[in-house]
């Protein structure tokens, strides 16, 4: 035994959590769902590595005050000063396609359709519901600059939230373009790149802040109720105007896509930037609804921004509609869920030629939390194995022989291997959530039986009953069947079918 002034903390680092059986479950159901919609959808699968060089992964981080610094990096040989000998995990899926796009580009069929999934790792302050690995799922068209590539994307989306889940009128996918922002900026002799980038990430804060505190944030700057102060974008007051003009121009969440696009045009003067924009979001609205993508779906909203540099066209953020709770009842928002938009210029950093691509991105880890705190998680309940109780140790043939034949048979099944009696390894079975406990006990042995106890139909049933002898004498849960019928009757309580056996009590 070591010291224990020397034995390591166990611990978790900051950000970074264990996940058991039900939380994977989840996980793992949701994506494969979602994939199963974007193979349907003509999406190829594509998996690239958690490691990318730090200037593929670029300056297009979670949070652009940090260059370089909002991801998990690494030098590959330290003795090497170059810039590319620094490697970094992935922040998204979305550079790292980009990468492979710029590198595979001759081979691949154009435009290249490719969905992934898998951990991303962002180096920022972890919290509720934030930490620094987990897990998303995207799928993504490269080389088409269609509007109806944008349409397809989100109808998709739609429907891979619905195959995770989540019914009518559960969520919504708000969509909008940073086009318009651009034309709107180049409206009001807004030219400053930094400027614009403050102010967008004021308008990300509408929908926590309201229109009070987004014009705080567009002008000299604001103190929130922290004592936090954020310094503003410095706008003059005409541009702050504009800019509100735009933001409550659609409003009401009930207005069609195509009376949301007369609003915003309608709103202040866009130029020719901004009828570009409008068109080109009129021309989704015109391939989601032939899609069958509707207003309940999908919905048009100017104050969409999304926080990535590197978006340049169309912008969508799915939203749960759902009812949420913490784990002490309160009622807790989610908000954003996913989204995606339109980067025409990301393939370019590698290739110096603009290749348009669009796309969708969900957190998955998310997801499956959301719809836990709706009460949607008992379906992710994990079922554990059948557990052979084991007696003695010289019957140990007959118990292996017992669980080989139900792993034979497609039936998840382990012999208890501790050092415990019956009782204990009852409730390590309960513990598994295991649906049955197969007994073969040397009375069993001996008349060529097997006594099974339905867990789920014994903790039902003991539920019921207050009265210590009345379970005595009912045993719930409990059927002796002959040896050679012990596969069939398993299966009977795992399926919760209804079998005749041939039983003895």
């Amino acid at each position: 035994m070591t010291d224990a002034s020397s034995r390591p903390v166990a611990r978790n680092p900051r950000g970074f959590a264990d996940r058991r059986g039900r939380d994977l479950t989840a996980e793992r159901r949701i994506v494969a769902r979602v994939s199963e919609v974007y193979e349907r959808w003509g999406f190829e699968p594509l998996e690239t590595p958690a490691f990318e060089f730090a200037d593929a992964l670029g300056k297009f981080l979670p949070d652009a005050d940090r260059p370089n610094e909002g991801v998990f990096a690494l030098q590959d040989d330290p003795e090497d000063d170059g810039a590319d000998s620094w490697m970094a995990l992935r922040y998204d899926h979305t550079a790292p396609l980009a990468r492979f796009a710029a590198q595979s580009w001759e081979t691949l069929p154009k435009p290249f359709r490719r969905y992934a999934y898998g951990p991303v790792w962002r180096n920022e302050k972890p919290g509720p519901g934030r930490f620094r690995e987990f897990v998303q799922c995207d799928a993504d068209t490269v080389g088409s600059d269609r509007p109806e590539a944008d349409a397809e994307i989100i109808a998709m989306a739609v429907e891979g939230l619905k195959a995770a889940g989540l019914g009518e009128g559960q969520a919504v996918v708000r969509v909008s373009s940073r086009k318009l922002f651009d034309a709107l900026f180049e409206a009001q002799g807004v030219a400053d790149p930094r400027q614009r980038l403050t102010a967008l990430r004021a308008i990300d804060k509408f929908d926590r802040l309201g229109i009070e505190g987004v014009r705080a944030l567009l002008g000299e700057g604001r103190l929130d109720e922290s004592g936090d102060y954020t310094k503003g974008a410095q706008l003059s007051g005409a541009a702050i105007t504009a800019v509100e003009a735009f933001l409550t121009s659609a409003a009401a969440q009930d207005l069609s896509r195509a009376t949301v696009l007369d609003a915003i045009a309608s709103s202040g003067a866009l130029g020719a930037a901004g009828e570009v924009a409008l068109a080109e979001l009129s021309a989704i609205d015109r391939a989601l609804t032939a899609m069958g993508a509707g207003q309940a779906q999908v919905q048009f909203d100017p104050a969409i921004v999304r926080g990535l540099e590197y978006y340049t066209g169309a912008v969508f953020e799915a939203e749960l509609l759902l009812s949420t709770t913490d784990e002490k009842g309160r009622p807790v928002r989610f908000g954003s869920i996913g989204g995606g938009g339109r980067y025409d210029d990301l393939v370019a950093r590698f290739t110096g030629e603009r290749t348009p691509a669009t796309g969708f991105s969900f957190g998955v880890s998310r997801l499956a939390s959301a719809l836990r705190a709706a009460g949607r998680g008992a379906q992710d309940e994990t079922r554990g194995p059948a557990v052979v109780i084991v007696f003695s140790q010289d019957d140990m043939g007959h118990y292996l022989d017992a669980v080989a034949e139900l792993r034979r048979a497609g039936v998840a099944a382990e012999v208890y291997l501790g050092h415990a009696g019956m009782k204990a390894q009852m409730k390590y079975a309960d513990r598994r959530g295991s649906p049955v406990a197969v007994i073969l006990g040397g009375d069993e042995i001996a008349a060529g039986q097997v006594t099974l106890k339905d867990l789920d139909a014994g903790r039902a049933r003991a539920a019921a009953i207050t009265d210590n002898e009345a379970w005595k004498a009912e045993r719930p849960g409990q059927r002796i069947v002959p040896r050679e019928q012990m596969v069939a009757a398993v299966r009977d309580i795992i399926e919760g079918s209804s079998i005749n056996f041939d039983t003895a009590s």
